[in-house]
């Protein structure tokens, strides 16, 4: 992936910056691949919870995600994750964001993280 940086994004939301992209994310079309895309989403979910909760998500497991490719991420350009947490319960983190770079949107998306079990 590269190297990523995180930021708070206001008071239940965070920024995970994948701070630059290269041939070796583009698909057939030099557009960012979609697998990318998603790899983002799953270790951006984990980096908001840590961010906006300051939970340890070491242990969590991603239940579900489900996404929605808007459109193309361009190679060459940051590509930024804008995640916000909906709702936290004692087992699960319910998720939502975007994923977006200077053009527009590229993906929004929802999760549920299982946090791990208490011994």
């Amino acid at each position: 992936m590269g190297k990523l940086i995180v930021r708070p994004e206001g008071e239940h939301s965070a920024r995970v910056r994948m701070l630059s992209t290269e041939t070796r994310h583009s698909n057939l079309h030099s557009n960012i691949h979609g697998a990318v895309t998603l790899a983002l989403i799953d270790i951006g979910m984990f980096a908001t919870i840590y961010t906006v909760l300051g939970a340890d998500a070491a242990g969590s497991v991603t239940l579900d995600l489900n996404c929605q490719f808007v459109g193309s991420g361009v190679v060459g350009q940051p590509l930024d994750l804008i995640g916000e947490v909906m709702k936290e319960t004692g087992r699960l983190v319910f998720l939502r964001g975007t994923v977006e770079q200077e053009h527009g949107l590229v993906a929004s998306y929802m999760g549920t993280i299982r946090k791990p079990t208490k011994r």
